[in-house]
């Protein structure tokens, strides 16, 4: 074995310092030829000492032990510079070194030199002589595995053809260390077989990285190491040095442990490998890393190219839910957990619009109240919490109240558009401590208005799809019309004929059958026409009787309506046979979705300075979904016949008389439709005191 070790050794010697003469002479141009031909004199070195050792007693001595971190170290260090980007003008270290840099170059200095003086030497002097030093090495192992990641990981597309030889050679020495020293630390010895084959498997990487150095041509040392790959190669770099802390803590606990030994070990190293996929399985746990790093690694907290690739492809997503997109994208920028969105409508109101992870608000807000108009003029993010302790620095602006049923609330971020506030954003707390400062808010600013830009030209698509869906109505009336032309002819023509042929039979007939198609005709007609063009008359009107005249004209359908009168008496200001067509429309729908031995019951009644119509029924009710998504889109209708119109006019009716129209169903319970219309106190008052003076 020691002769197979020796010839092992040697003949990765040489073929190390083969390529290192090759770089030095015929190869010497090539980009970092200088620093690989470095680390492969040392390589070669080193191995040449490991088979010298490996013919005499003497063994693992501080020398060699000293050469293998300086061959490791150079290797490292050649990973290093192709990587690039290892200054920061803001650093204030030596030489302006990247943090992280600085850390490496701590380990191995500090590392060597306890080698060099003899305190971490493979020697096996006792039962724990060899720990220290074995895990050392498997640590170098780690680092220089997880800086070949990295770079193979952070070159382009294009360039990694050039560069992947030299990785998975490189790589390969680093991988077979760490196979070498984790088998000792498993077995308190180095095992001899596998330390014999170390130096045959280091030779084989000699061609690998050869190829590679022949397309050294396309070595680029201008690459920045960007936060996903640091985000990944600190979780895999953290992983490693856990499971190797606990594997010392399983073997300590499998030694002094007697009989149960085995038993603890084997329990505490599960436990710890399910802790670790708990851990990295965490949002919380990735948020702060992600935070970390962008702290004390970086001079901006933002890669802001992929953040605003990750933005627009959440918002770009297909299929509704663009609000609940639009927060938890801003959300995601300052590691919220959950938010909501309000959004201006034409009333003036703010109304609740979306959320995210938390329960959709019921609130509205007016858009002249004092917390709107600051948002609007100032354009500020608002730190709720810095308005606790601070309100002056936001004016002493009087917050709504209904922000206090969010008591983790953080942020109000607002949506601008064209200098309008179009909306804004309630952001919750964040999974890791975030440190507002001016690029924080910044990107807030920015990505709000690009999220209220999206959902403008949202709304935009949308009106213009609903009045291209008119524009298509107003043309079937053109046709509707047509036709009745055609059959106001066809009566026309028949009663010219009437006088002379009234006593003919078979003209009785066929007139008969012209004005029964006529008529069937025009009922066909008028169903897809269902909407009057007569000009609207708002008058004061007694709602008592207008349900009266609905409720009757509704009596030959099963079941029949009821209607409840608590408030008589009671006026409104509305165009007759409209609000009659909405009632009706309404009163209708409830009959139709109702078997024929349910119920359909109005009632009538007044709440403060508002009239209150119900009609409630138990029939087959309404998903959520179709209520909030399709109830009230014109012309998305559920029946064969119809336009899909009836409920998208009644609302905005309603709303054009001041009121509201609300509804709340359950799925096989029933529905009920909810009219609220602002009463004529004045009108009411004056036709009672007539109704007294007569």
């Amino acid at each position: 074995m020691t002769t197979i070790a020796s010839f092992s050794y040697a003949t990765a010697a040489l073929a190390f310092l083969l390529l290192s003469v090759l770089l030095s002479t015929t190869w010497r141009g090539r980009a970092h030829g200088r620093v690989l031909a470095l680390a492969a004199a040392i390589t070669a070195g080193s191995n040449a000492l490991l088979a010298w050792e490996a013919l005499h007693p003497i063994q693992w001595s501080v020398a060699t032990d000293s050469v293998e971190i300086l061959r490791n170290g150079a290797w490292s260090g050649f990973l290093i510079i192709l990587l690039g980007h290892f200054e920061d003008k803001d650093s204030r270290l030596p030489f302006r070194l990247r943090p992280s840099l600085a850390l490496i170059i701590a380990f191995y200095v500090l590392y060597f030199g306890a080698t060099a003086l003899g305190y971490f030497r493979l020697e096996l002097t006792s039962e724990f002589g060899l720990m220290p030093g074995v895990a050392g090495r498997m640590g170098i192992a780690v680092l220089g595995m997880l800086l070949v990641e990295q770079l193979y990981r952070n070159k382009p597309e294009q360039e990694r053809w050039a560069i992947k030889f030299a990785c998975l050679g490189i790589g390969a020495m680093f991988a077979y260390d760490f196979y070498l020293y984790s088998d000792a630390m498993l077995f308190h010895q180095v095992n001899a077989d596998i330390w014999a084959a170390r130096g045959a498997v280091n030779a084989l990487t000699v061609p690998l990285i050869a190829v590679s150095v022949v397309r050294s041509a396309s070595w680029s040392a201008e690459l920045a190491v960007s936060r996903r790959v640091m985000f990944h190669s600190a979780a895999l770099f953290g992983s490693a040095i856990y499971l190797l802390t606990m594997g010392s803590a399983g073997y300590y606990l499998r030694y002094f442990g007697g009989s149960w030994g085995t038993v603890m070990q084997v329990t505490f190293l599960f436990g710890a490998v399910i802790l670790l996929v708990g851990i990295l399985f965490s949002g919380t746990f990735r948020a702060w890393l992600r935070v970390f790093i962008s702290k004390h690694f970086y001079s901006y907290n933002y890669d802001y190219r992929e953040e605003w690739l990750r933005f627009t492809s959440t918002l770009s997503k297909p299929g509704p839910g663009l609000g609940d997109r639009a927060v938890q994208a801003v959300g995601a920028l300052v590691e919220s957990s959950a938010g909501l969105m309000w959004i201006r409508q034409e009333s003036g109101l703010f109304e609740p619009a979306a959320s995210w992870q938390v329960a959709l608000a019921q609130v509205s807000e007016p858009g002249d109240s004092p917390f709107c108009q600051f948002l609007d003029n100032k354009e500020w993010v608002v730190d709720l919490q810095e308005y606790e302790e601070w309100p002056s620095k936001y004016d002493d602006v009087a917050m709504p109240a209904w922000l206090q049923a969010y008591p983790r609330g953080w942020l109000v971020v607002p949506l601008m558009m064209q200098g309008r506030l179009f909306g804004f954003m309630l952001l919750m707390q964040p999974r890791s401590a975030i440190k507002l400062n001016w690029e924080v808010i910044d990107l807030l600013k920015i990505a709000g208005n690009q999220a209220a830009s999206y959902l403008a030209q949202y709304e935009a698509a949308n009106a213009l799809m609903v009045a291209r869906q008119f524009e298509s109505f107003n043309r079937m009336s053109t046709f509707v019309v047509h036709d009745l032309k055609n059959l106001v002819s066809q009566l026309s023509l028949m009663m010219s004929n009437a006088e002379r042929h009234k006593h003919n039979p078979e003209f009785q007939n066929d007139m008969i059958e012209t004005v029964n198609f006529s008529v069937q005709k025009m009922k066909l007609l008028l169903q897809k026409l269902s909407r009057t063009v007569t000009p609207e008359n708002p008058v004061a009107l007694p709602i008592e009787r207008l349900l009266r005249q609905a409720v009757a004209s509704k009596g030959g359908f099963e079941p029949q309506p009821v209607l409840t009168v608590a408030d008589a008496g009671l006026t409104v200001r509305a165009d007759w046979e409209r609000l009659e067509r909405v009632v009706g429309h309404l009163i209708q729908n409830a009959i139709e979705a109702t078997a024929r031995d349910g119920r359909v019951e109005i009632g009538l009644a007044r709440r403060g300075d508002s009239v209150l119509i119900r009609i409630t029924d138990n029939g087959e009710g309404m998903s959520e979904d179709f209520i909030r998504e399709r109830l009230f889109k014109p012309f998305e209708s559920t029946k064969s016949a119809g336009m899909g119109i009836g409920a998208f006019e009644s609302q905005e009716y309603i709303e054009e008389l001041g009121g509201t129209l609300e509804v709340t169903s359950e799925q096989g319970r029933g529905s009920t439709f909810t009219i609220i219309l602002p009463l004529l106190k004045q009108e009411r008052q004056e036709a009672h005191t007539i109704n007294q003076a007569a």
